[in-house]
């Protein structure tokens, strides 16, 4: 797991040149790679001009964004998605991530909505998230988060995170 730390200006210049434009409700930085530079940031529940925001962690790292996408193509949304609803002990442990990332962003500033990210917690919608969810709060806190954490060390070491 990554310390929550704050973001210096370096940071900022580094999460808009990964994302292509200046970071919305950026709060800290999540997680970073081996090199030092952010992958994962936690944000504001609401954007600068108040409209709600209920993503927490948001994955920044274009390299590992981009391994996120090709699993996503390759249909594994899908997959955990028939397993959410054929195994209770993983909805169990998907439901549990979901109160821990709403209990997290309520305690910074309560939305009044029971929606999280990634579709928690009964879709599975981003593997994005989930997977800047595991960076931030690492193992054992979101199941799916750590199975796209896995695959990526697994399939593709080189790019893995640190």
């Amino acid at each position: 797991m990554n310390d929550i730390s704050t973001v210096t200006e370096h940071d900022r210049e580094s999460i808009a040149d990964q994302l292509g434009r200046p970071p919305r409700g950026l709060r800290a930085v999540a997680a970073r790679d081996a090199a030092g530079e952010p992958s994962v940031v936690r944000t504001n529940p609401r954007l600068e001009d108040g409209t709600p925001f209920p993503t927490l962690y948001y994955l920044t790292s274009p390299r590992l964004s981009a391994l996120c996408s090709t699993l996503e193509a390759e249909g594994r949304m899908r997959e955990m998605q028939d397993r959410l609803a054929e195994d209770p002990e993983l909805a169990a442990a998907y439901r549990r991530a979901h109160e821990s990332y709403l209990a997290e962003r309520d305690a910074i500033e309560p939305l009044g909505t029971q929606v999280t990210a990634g579709g928690m917690p009964d879709r599975v919608k981003c593997l994005h998230v989930h997977l800047a969810h595991a960076l931030a709060k690492g193992p054992g806190v979101n199941p799916f988060g750590d199975e796209v954490l896995d695959e990526i060390t697994r399939r593709w070491p080189e790019n893995a995170p640190s």
